[in-house]
């Protein structure tokens, strides 16, 4: 059978023989049976087992040695040692080197059995803890060498490198689109939303003087806002009357929920602290982390506003009738310094116009 396989090597016929019998009719376990090291270490090499039973002192070599050879073939192979009597320093030895246990004579077959089905276990779960790494170790090889192809056409072609740039790009945009598109959609109440947001909050970003990148941050930040309202309920989202208490700690929970759906992807980093952030109010009654002041990213208090504003200035299923421009205006003006920080409504009113 391909699994539970064990080499046993033993120069000791009495021994062999009894578990011979043990181990692979009553245990239904197929053993190699060699009575040297060097026959045992042969067939190690040649075949592939999941324990290793041996009985330290056999005639040609000496127990420690034949460990470490054992474990210099495969360090990851399990080994239980039969001892003919338990001495304590040779038992220390023995595991110092990678031994996993260890029986007595007389043998006690119940304790044999439960130990070598252990074995069996922590071997399965270490040859697959070393595909999993090689697999990993494979990944990371492809990678590299996929970098290093990448950096020799960028060094070969400036025009190779903007085609590859502007093809990442606009992969990149049109997932983000796609994502935006996916949450907007639920409910016709919200359709653009996102994408409203995001002209709102650049248009502030760009009268702030911010840098294009931080503004593009930003930007990308908005389109994936409300990511984490996947996980809310429809009837929650669309309900057309107040929130209850509970479903109100479910609404609370969505720019966690979208920080940890983008956190895989690590090139999103400062996208993932703005979607986390957005809903962090300027005096400290926001949610999810309670950040006031400047501890909330600028690009978070940017979009708060932002956000707040088309959400005033558009009809919702708990509210038919959108708030006039004057009266979202003068709403943000009330908030300033407690929802809003007074430096973003600032810019905000200088060009509400424009929006």
């Amino acid at each position: 059978m391909k699994n539970n396989r064990i080499l046993f090597i033993c120069d000791d016929n009495e021994i062999s023989r009894y578990l011979k019998e043990q181990l692979m009719i009553d245990g239904g376990y197929f053993v190699t049976f060699e009575e040297s090291s060097k026959a045992g270490l042969e067939a190690f090499r040649q075949n592939s087992f999941d324990i290793i039973i041996f009985k330290p002192q056999i005639s040609d070599s000496d127990s420690l040695g034949l460990v470490r050879e054992f474990k210099g073939i495969d360090p990851d192979c399990v080994i239980i040692a039969c001892l003919e009597e338990e001495r304590p320093e040779a038992i220390e030895q023995l595991l110092g080197l990678g031994v996993y246990d260890f029986i007595t004579k007389p043998i006690n077959l119940e304790r044999l059995f439960f130990s070598i089905k252990k074995g069996i276990n922590l071997h399965n779960l270490l040859l697959a803890n070393r595909r999993f790494n090689q697999g990993l170790k494979e990944g990371n090889a492809a990678l590299e060498k996929q970098n290093v192809m990448l950096a020799r056409r960028i060094e070969d072609s400036t025009r190779n490198l903007t085609r590859l740039y502007e093809d990442l790009r606009s992969t990149y945009m049109r997932t983000i689109k796609v994502l935006a598109q996916a949450i907007d959609a639920r409910d016709h109440y919200t359709h653009s939303h996102s994408e409203s947001v995001a002209k709102y909050a650049t248009i502030i970003a760009l009268e702030m003087n911010l840098p294009a990148k931080e503004v593009e941050v930003i930007r990308q930040a908005c389109e994936l806002h409300d990511l984490g309202k996947i996980g809310i309920e429809d009837s929650i989202l669309m309900k057309p009357g107040p929130l209850t208490d509970e479903e109100w700690l479910q609404i609370r929970k969505h720019p966690v929920i979208g920080a940890q759906i983008l956190e895989p992807l690590t090139f999103l980093n400062d996208v993932i602290d703005l979607v986390r952030q957005h809903h962090e109010h300027y005096d400290g009654s926001g949610y999810p982390d309670g950040r006031r002041g400047e501890d909330i990213l600028l690009g978070a208090r940017i979009i708060n506003l932002a956000d707040s504003y088309e959400a005033m200035r558009s009809a919702r299923s708990y509210r038919k009738v959108p708030l006039t421009k004057e009266g979202a205006v003068e709403e943000i003006r009330k908030n300033s310094g407690a929802q809003f920080d007074p430096k973003v409504v600032e810019v905000f009113l200088r060009v509400v116009d424009k929006l």
